[in-house]
């Protein structure tokens, strides 16, 4: 018969006297990681290596403290390297819509920016004021009258010779023209047409020779032009310069070190002097500006060419970046180019280029949740495109994806050295390699933290330490001996294993939290072991709704469940249902009936679509449980049908074949069931009880129904003896199998099961092929053989066959576990 468990087999308790400390206040925090030396062991290879491609992925369950881990281990890992150089962009004076990436010792980023923002202060205010200058505007005025001097002399000579020929130069404003004369009079169109022929072929004559004469006239006024424009250029670079050329110089000569400050300077002490008409007119007081050349708005941009975006800032940078991206978006990851508007128009330049999460951490770790980074539009291929070419190119995500043509700017991309560390969960790894060609080549290293440790002594001491650093990190009560005690118990609930302790910190140090709150409105100095177990049982309060509810309906016989008496082809099975962080036991009746036919075992829900995939399978395991017990002489004749009662939702999973079993036996042989015992297993066809998940809620959720129906000292639950370690029961279950008031059995074979169901032998075939008179298997095996022999006498067709009355409904979506 199954073997009845002890109270001390229903849960591990740990001993606060064997901890070896009155409060987590006398213990020493703990730093280090504990529970994942696999995962450390991978972080701290997938770190180390610098080879192409091996980036990190840290697989496992949320709440397990992943992030924190991998910070963690990033922080004290980077703290120990190389600082990274700083990044800027500044003005292409030759394209500048690409923008020009200037590579600077770490810091140098900064100082180069303040430099230039004192040469602009300095330009700005400065040049407007030379060409104020009274000097400098009687040297200008000195060279104009030399040079108008000059042209006065070329045109007086100009027009002597056009006095000579008889012509007057005039000057218009179309330029200069020449008018015939007679006698000091301007000659009209009508009089050169009354004149001779010949007269007119003679003005014509000295008209085109003079015309020869003054191109050489007019060539000879542009030189003189020109060298004013030169003389007067000559003059206004010589005046800047003697204003900016020093302070370039001497910002050139701090960093004579670095080349590509040195170039970069030149760059722009040849476009200021290309833009010097800009600078005119506008004082330093002036917010209107000149009322000729470019507006105030032109000239701020202007300016602004010459201001360096310091892209990344490494100055007070200790060891390499980590940087932890949590909104890993287009623009947030690869960067991003701003526009600003101004009198409806969109204007953008390099100090308006942002940088992403990639250029801060070029040269150290960038952290990423993959859940995240795969939601957001384009990241992903961002992401990897930045890894496979090592480099980052900033554009903007309407021009990727074709949705705007707009000319906007194309800044120099930015080379990368940087290791990235993905966040997520197992599936998403699995899914990614199988479906993403280029994720195993680029993050060839998997992090997989568990989510359990073994309950050694070690783990205990670490666990505690743990406990110490977060009530010292968040400033909580310490806890006392027992208080830990009690999270240790917990932990082993978690992880449903005795021997093991759940590391899902995120969970326990909520506990830990509310039994602070707890303590304090006791106004207790220390979290005692009653703290915990009320923050635990608030926790569930405030969740288990639905789960009173159910408990309500079956006491007042809405939802049928027996706890007393036997019934013949009934059984109690259980299940566990999962309502978002809360899961809880729930008892269901299952009825089998049977009757001669070939339709075999029969399920209900599957024949209706509600039945999921591992259900049905479970269902045709009995089947072939039944053929190897009792039809390898003869065929197996008859039509079973099995069915959870009153269930309107979808049905899944496989832990409730056992209880099928059990109630296809008692049918069959007309034994009745105890209903006070309810059941879960799986079982496989050579009758061997299998282990499921949830042992702790379908025990609990049974035990809460009889407390409501009353408990009888003759309930109990039968589970699969290979679940015995799983066991941490609630502390009220485990008083009650001690006052003998409900009892836990476990089995490992059919046989052991049906005996303590149906309170006699199971029965052993014998050398005779016959099972023991009476036995249980005996009457089954009769009634199948009757069964054979009533449907030899039945003709043919006498049968209807079941799929004429199968359903072709869709298939629901199933919920919970059977």
């Amino acid at each position: 018969m199954a073997q009845e468990l002890r109270p001390e087999e229903l849960r591990r308790v740990f001993d606060s006297e064997g901890l070896g400390f009155e409060s987590t206040r006398s213990l020493k925090p703990l730093d280090d990681i504990i529970g994942q030396e696999r995962a450390v062991s991978a972080l701290r290879f997938g770190l180390g290596i610098r080879e192409a491609g091996f980036n990190v992925y840290v697989a496992g369950p949320p709440g397990v403290g992943k992030m924190t881990v991998v910070r963690t281990f990033l922080e004290d890992i980077a703290g120990r390297q190389k600082t990274p150089p700083d990044r800027c962009y500044v003005h292409n004076f030759e394209n500048s819509y690409q923008p020009r990436l200037l590579r600077l010792p770490r810091g140098l980023g900064r100082a180069l920016r303040k430099d230039m923002q004192g040469l602009v202060e300095h330009v700005r205010r400065a040049i407007p004021k030379i060409f104020e200058n009274e000097e400098y505007i009687r040297k200008r005025e000195e060279f104009s009258r030399g040079f108008a001097k000059q042209k006065a002399l070329v045109q007086e000579r100009g027009s002597q010779k056009a006095a000579s020929c008889g012509f007057q130069l005039q000057q218009t404003s179309f330029g200069f023209m020449l008018a015939p004369m007679r006698e000091g009079k301007p000659l009209g169109d009508a009089e050169i047409a009354q004149m001779p022929a010949s007269a007119r072929e003679d003005l014509l004559k000295r008209r085109d020779s003079l015309q020869e004469y003054l191109k050489k006239v007019f060539k000879e006024l542009r030189e003189i032009d020109r060298a004013a424009q030169e003389k007067l250029k000559t003059l206004d670079t010589q005046v800047v310069l003697y204003v900016v050329g020093g302070i370039i110089d001497e910002i050139s000569d701090k960093h004579k070190g670095v080349p590509e400050i040195v170039e970069y300077l030149k760059a722009v002490r040849k476009d200021i002097l290309e833009h010097l008409e800009a600078f005119k007119g506008e004082s330093a007081d002036s917010e209107e500006g000149s009322s000729q050349g470019l507006s105030p708005r032109a000239k701020e941009l202007l300016l602004r060419r010459y201001e360096v975006n310091v892209l990344v800032d490494n100055s007070e940078l200790k060891g390499a970046p980590v940087v932890v991206e949590r909104n890993p978006t287009f623009g947030n990851l690869l960067g991003r180019v701003e526009k600003e508007t101004h009198i409806g128009t969109l204007h953008t330049d390099h100090t308006l280029i942002k940088a992403g999460s990639l250029h801060q951490a070029d040269g150290g770790y960038l952290v990423i949740p993959v859940d995240d980074v795969l939601r957001n539009t384009m990241s992903w291929d961002g992401l990897k495109r930045a890894l496979r070419t090592g480099q980052v190119e900033i554009e903007d995500l309407g021009d990727r994806l074709g949705f705007v043509s707009t000319k906007s700017l194309r800044p120099q991309p930015m080379p990368i050295d940087v290791k990235v560390v993905l966040v997520g969960q197992s599936l998403l790894y699995s899914m990614l390699h199988a479906y993403d060609e280029e994720f195993s080549e680029l993050f060839k290293v998997k992090a997989d933290f568990e989510i359990w440790m073994d309950a050694t002594d070690a783990n205990v001491r670490d666990f505690a330490a743990y406990l110490c650093g977060l009530c010292r990190r968040e400033k909580l009560r310490h806890l006392e001996a027992g208080a830990v005690g009690k999270l240790l118990e917990h932990a082993a609930r978690l992880a449903e294993d005795q021997s093991k302790l759940s590391i899902y910190f995120g969970s326990l140090a909520d506990v830990v939290r509310e039994a602070s709150y707890w303590a304090a409105q006791a106004k207790k100095p220390r979290i005692g072991a009653a703290h915990v177990r009320k923050a635990i049982e608030e926790q569930i309060h405030r969740s288990n709704l639905i789960e009173g509810h159910l408990r309500e309906m079956i006491a007042r016989g809405t939802l049928l469940i027996a706890a007393a008496g036997e019934a013949v082809g009934q059984v109690n099975g259980l299940s566990v249902i999962q309502l978002g962080d809360h899961s809880f036991g729930r008892p269901s009746r299952i009825t089998a009936s049977v009757g001669p036919g070939r339709d075999g075992i029969v399920d209900i829900d599957r024949e209706v679509e509600l039945g999921g995939p591992i259900h049905s399978k479970g269902v045709l395991i009995l089947a072939g449980y039944l053929m190897l017990r009792f039809a390898q002489e003869r065929p197996l004749s008859l039509s079973g049908r099995l069915v959870f009662e009153q269930s309107y939702e979808g049905v899944e999973g496989d832990s409730a074949s056992s209880a099928e079993l059990y109630a296809l036996l008692s049918v069959l042989s007309g034994l009745p069931l105890k209903q006070g015992i309810a059941v879960t297993g799986s079982v496989n066809q050579r009758g061997e009880i299998q282990a499921i998940g949830g042992v702790n809620e379908k025990i609990e959720g049974f035990f809460d129904v009889c407390k409501v129906l009353g408990l009888d000292s003759r309930q109990g639950v039968l589970i699969p003896k290979s679940n015995a370690r799983n066991l941490m029961l609630r502390e009220d279950v485990v008083e009650a199998v001690e006052a003998k008031k409900f009892s836990i059995w476990a089995a490992s074979t059919v046989e052991e099961g049906i005996e303590l169901l149906a309170l006699r032998p199971a029965g052993v075939r014998g050398k005779d092929g016959k099972f023991p008179k009476g036995s249980v298997f005996s009457l089954v095996d009769e009634r199948l053989k009757a069964y054979g022999e009533a449907l030899k006498e039945m003709p043919d067709g006498a049968l209807m066959p079941l799929t004429q009355f199968r359903g072709k409904g869709r298939r629901p979506k199933t919920r919970g576990r059977r």
